[in-house]
């Protein structure tokens, strides 16, 4: 019975962290409306750092060893660098559910990196489904861009890009350094040097945003940078990574779904079958078998 509530509860704070990361996009675009890319992507940085560092210190969390740090670089890059800043330079201009679209390529990509992390090939069904899970957002971002693919479209396919490398690569060391630890340490070498880019792009004018966007930028700066990854790490060592990391299938169809409430898009039936189709690609891709490279010298 014990268990069952692990699981259970597992299972709620998994919810808990998808629901939080999918407020992440809305958070964004009214954010960046008022403070700009660099303040919103980067900025963010700097305050999850400061908490991060209370926790630490008050939890006596032990310091990465040198070669966990090379892996921490690798995390940083892609989701304390490359993901904030190219989604906020992305939602400037595009609609939050252009980007839960593209986005939605995230577990597939992240898979993807894990299997070649882990020494593994590829089986045909997993390259099948990325093709059409691409296919169909490469289709859909024409598709809105008139014709043709825009700048904007190959910012969020990268930040899918490293951001899948990054979870890889931490979930690699989070079963040594520990689930959560892995972010907050991420967050803490990265943000010194982020003080300069964004100092350098604070202005007077951003002093009289609305509360909307400060809200915001305190979100994404408090649970999209730190605290979601606390509820959604604990989940899955709760309630199993497998079980528990189905539940971020749900992400980009709640990321639609919040960008008409609180931003008033209009959603079309397009987008949503778009949507689908990535999804249920993801989900075969991610179920595919693989096997384990040969070794190039077998011993006799």
């Amino acid at each position: 019975m014990q268990v069952e509530r692990k699981e259970k509860l597992g299972l709620l704070l998994g919810l808990i962290g998808v629901i939080c990361f999918s407020f992440t996009l809305p958070a964004t675009r009214i954010a960046v409306a008022y403070l700009g890319a660099t303040v919103v992507g980067l900025g963010r940085t700097i305050i999850a750092s400061i908490l991060v560092t209370i926790v630490l210190i008050v939890r006596k969390e032990k310091r990465p060893s040198v070669r966990q740090f090379k892996s921490l670089i690798i995390v940083s890059l892609g989701a304390v660098l490359g993901f904030p800043l190219l989604t906020s330079w992305a939602m400037e201009s595009l609609p939050v559910s252009h980007g839960a679209v593209e986005l939605a390529l995230l577990p597939l990509a992240t898979a993807g990196f894990a299997i070649i992390r882990a020494g593994e090939v590829p089986s045909l069904k997993f390259w099948v489904s990325s093709i059409i899970g691409s296919l169909a957002v490469i289709i859909y971002a024409v598709h809105l861009g008139l014709g043709q693919l825009q700048y904007t479209d190959l910012a969020l396919l990268a930040a899918v890009f490293m951001l899948g490398l990054s979870y890889a690569e931490g979930g690699k060391l989070a079963q040594e350094l520990g689930s959560w630890q892995v972010i907050a340490w991420a967050l803490i070498i990265t943000a010194p040097f982020f003080i300069v880019p964004v100092f350098l792009n604070v202005t007077g004018e951003m002093l009289h945003a609305p509360l909307k966007a400060w809200i915001s930028f305190i979100y994404l700066a408090v649970v999209s940078q730190f605290l979601a990854y606390v509820a959604w790490y604990s989940g899955m060592a709760m309630g199993g990574i497998s079980r528990v990391s189905q539940i971020q299938y749900l992400q980009p169809f709640l990321m639609i779904i919040f960008a008409a409430l609180f931003l008033n898009e209009s959603i079309t039936l397009f987008t949503v079958l778009i949507a689908v189709i990535v999804v249920f690609s993801v989900i075969f891709g991610k179920n595919a078998t693989v096997t384990k490279k040969r070794s190039a010298s077998v011993k006799q």
